[in-house]
């Protein structure tokens, strides 16, 4: 992580400390489609730690392992033989911007998941990406069905601002968690919080209980 933004990231860490953007309403049973203090965009902003890794997919590779009884290490083209599936999300960045109905091209975290086994005392997910970027989750929220590692976003590849060639989708948390330039799915036990969640980011980050910081 020698070469992330270093002003960026105390910049976030200052917002985590000053609790930036909370409001203190919340919508635990997700009426609202708009989470609190979200705005809406049209675009699809850019976010990263200053770091956009050039990954191409003929050395690519997606290992999934840990916890699980039977760990894989796909290249591009087991990847792309999985099942294929199309989904359609919002997105919400803890930075305020909500994006509604991305049209997503990928493999359902679900497919992975069947395909490794998890053990029985898996119950946390570590992300790992190309630019050294690590998340943690919850396996019941990875496994949701709406999760999947991504390729295609409305019809196109991604680029490589947005993760290319390969990146995790959790929409229904903050967006920091689908992580991008994605390497390696890791299943643990015991729970290991990433990049932000360990410079004050919430661990679970549920946009709408506004669990941005923690």
């Amino acid at each position: 992580m020698g070469d992330f933004n270093e002003k960026l990231t105390a910049a976030k860490q200052a917002w985590a400390r000053a609790g930036r953007l909370l409001t203190g309403t919340t919508d635990p049973d997700k009426e609202m489609r708009l989470p609190p203090r979200q705005r809406l965009v049209t675009n699809w902003p850019v976010l990263d730690l200053g770091v956009q890794p050039h990954v191409p997919v003929e050395t690519w590779r997606l290992d999934v392992d840990g916890a699980v009884v039977n760990p894989v290490s796909l290249d591009w083209a087991q990847f792309m033989d999985l099942p294929q599936a199309d989904d359609q999300s919002d997105i919400h960045c803890v930075t305020q911007w909500s994006r509604y109905d991305n049209r997503w091209q990928g493999v359902k975290t679900g497919v992975l998941l069947a395909l490794v086994q998890p053990r029985p005392e898996a119950r946390h997910v570590i992300l790992h990406s190309h630019d050294g970027y690590t998340t943690n989750l919850l396996l019941e929220h990875f496994a949701e069905d709406d999760c999947l590692i991504a390729h295609s976003h409305d019809g196109v590849p991604l680029t490589r601002e947005h993760g290319a060639p390969a990146r995790v989708i959790v929409p229904r948390y903050y967006f920091w968690k689908s992580a991008k330039w994605i390497k390696r799915i890791e299943l643990s036990a015991v729970d290991r919080p990433g990049f932000w969640e360990v410079r004050g980011y919430h661990n679970v980050g549920d946009p709408w209980l506004e669990e941005r910081y923690g």
